[in-house]
């Protein structure tokens, strides 16, 4: 019977994500959505796939800050080619070539390399680099502001996080005020905001990590092998960048393996990553300011 409860709950909130894809790529013109190769953005993709019969009809967008950990950029390439996705990889070059990294503090890099790096590459005004038909990257021409951002943030990952909407109005400059988010009630949004608005949607919104791990057992989706222990004993439970994630103690090798962690665990999902270990409060900081 408990399988059954909590399968009939992965399909609402499969219905209700897919909904909420579907009303965003009708009401927002240039559209896309961010695929940080973690396992909600994944989910999310396979949902779009799910959503739109097998194709998805808006660029994917990844920023890049050059210290990810080599095999997600490889697992990136390799399924964006493999499912014919528009890939759209933004990056902040003045800053690397100024040094900036991990070192100088990890806010202040966080800022920097995502941030402002996403920022300006949602804006068109940072060079954007799309994947071609041969899965090589050549510079976008031209490329026009994203109005619409599809965003894989859940509420129970991370305090900020909770006080989103489904869909979440930022200003022009992408900056976010948490005190002015519209009601959501009974399955209706708003859409129609002042021009120049920044909108963030987020399908996933009433996911855990638990139903995130759940479907992607149920659907058999592709996630990337180092959620998995590979022999060492040990794996990621979230990912970032190399120098700010670390891996946990765990012999999980499978989404089944995981599930059963997890309903073990009191560890919380991100007490791996360094950024909010140097602040508490560092993700709405950064969110504030136009983070994913």
């Amino acid at each position: 019977m408990e399988g059954a409860v909590r399968g009939d709950r992965l399909s609402e909130l499969e219905s209700q994500s897919i909904y909420i894809l579907r009303e965003a790529y009708r009401h927002f013109k240039q559209l896309c959505m961010l695929w940080s190769i973690g396992k909600d953005s994944t989910v999310m993709l396979h949902l779009a796939r799910k959503a739109f019969f097998g194709h998805v009809p808006f660029p994917l967008v990844h920023i890049d800050t050059s210290y990810k950990i080599p095999a997600m950029i490889e697992y990136r390439d390799r399924l964006a080619h493999e499912w014919k996705l528009k890939m759209v990889v933004g990056q902040h070059k003045d800053a690397l070539a100024e040094g900036m990294n991990h070192t100088r503090g990890r806010l202040v890099c966080c800022a920097a390399l995502k941030t402002e790096a996403l920022r300006r590459t949602l804006d068109g005004t940072f060079e954007r680099m799309v994947m071609n038909a041969e899965g090589r990257y050549e510079v976008e021409v031209d490329p026009e502001p994203f109005t619409g951002v599809i965003v894989g943030a859940r509420a129970d990952e991370e305090g900020s996080r909770a006080k989103e909407r489904y869909f979440s109005p930022r200003d022009k400059n992408s900056d976010w005020n948490i005190g002015d988010q519209p009601p959501e009630f009974w399955n209706q949004f708003k859409t129609d905001f002042a021009p120049g608005t920044h909108v963030r949607i987020h399908p996933l919104l009433d996911w855990t990590e638990l139903n995130i791990w759940e479907y992607i057992e149920r659907e058999s989706i592709p996630i990337i092998d180092l959620y998995f222990d590979q022999g060492a004993g040990t794996r990621y439970r979230s990912l970032g960048c190399a120098p700010c994630t670390g891996n946990i103690q765990s012999a999980a090798k499978s989404p089944r393996e995981v599930i059963l962690e997890l309903m073990r665990t009191k560890t919380a999902e991100r007490a791996g990553r360094a950024q909010d270990q140097e602040d508490p409060h560092a993700m709405e900081k950064l969110r504030r300011e136009g983070y994913m």
